[in-house]
């Protein structure tokens, strides 16, 4: 009689914890299936305000640069040509307009104008020097970011806040005109802030860059570029 109580009481055992682990993993599948649309990557790709054009090996990382360029560091904010340019008619979040629309003619495609950071001199002009004016970040015809930068210089534009446009130089010997005195260095880009982003791992920087390429390459013939390069936001979107 013993035997067969604990022979029941084993069984009965078992079957619970069958039922648990069965539970656990059911629970563990819907959770899963649940949070599946949720991750940064596939937020990011439903985000996206512009159409994307990518392979589809780097969907991950196309996600996951649009989650961090849209929803994080608001880089738009910046490199668009200027807050009134930011959204499309009917669709600025900050007149109570809904749902938000991005205007894809203008998205990222640079040219606001931060105004001088510093000494130096501008149009023979000392005491400022010339305006900091965002740059172009969309995709030229090579399918690269900004322009058709390299990962290799984005991730060192971000690391270390090379310009490697020289669009603002340092006064000085031959430079005279449209350049910045110390404290400031014109070499370094000014305003962005890749002290901060420079923190990012390579892969989120990567992510950045690969989404940065999937973008559609806009010729920024509207906005003014810097004195240094007045014609740095025109693309060749070879079209």
């Amino acid at each position: 009689m013993t035997n067969l109580f604990s022979k029941r009481a084993a069984v009965a055992a078992t079957t619970v914890g069958l039922l648990v682990v069965g539970a656990m993993v059911l629970t563990s599948a819907r959770a899963h299936a649940d949070s599946k649309g949720d991750t940064k990557s596939e937020i990011g790709i439903k985000i996206a305000p512009v159409r994307l054009t990518y392979k589809p090996q780097d969907r991950e990382l196309v996600g996951l640069g649009s989650f961090i360029v849209n929803a994080q560091a608001d880089c738009n904010g910046c490199h668009g040509s200027d807050p009134t340019m930011e959204f499309k008619a009917g669709g600025n979040p900050y007149f109570n307009q809904h749902p938000t629309v991005v205007n894809p003619a203008t998205y990222l495609a640079g040219g606001q104008d931060f105004g001088p950071v510093g000494p130096g001199i501008t149009g023979g002009v000392t005491a400022v020097g010339p305006d900091i004016i965002t740059r172009n970040l969309t995709p030229d015809k090579t399918g690269m970011a900004a322009g058709g930068m390299t990962f290799a210089h984005f991730l060192n534009v971000m690391r270390n806040g090379t310009d490697y446009d020289h669009a603002h130089l340092n006064c000085g010997g031959k430079v005279t005109d449209n350049c910045y005195s110390l404290p400031v260095d014109g070499a370094l880009l000014q305003v962005m802030p890749w002290p901060t982003f420079g923190h990012m791992s390579d892969r989120q920087l990567l992510a950045i860059w690969t989404y940065l390429s999937a973008i559609p390459c806009i010729n920024n013939t509207t906005s003014k570029g810097p004195a240094g390069s007045p014609t740095l936001l025109q693309n060749d979107c070879g079209k």
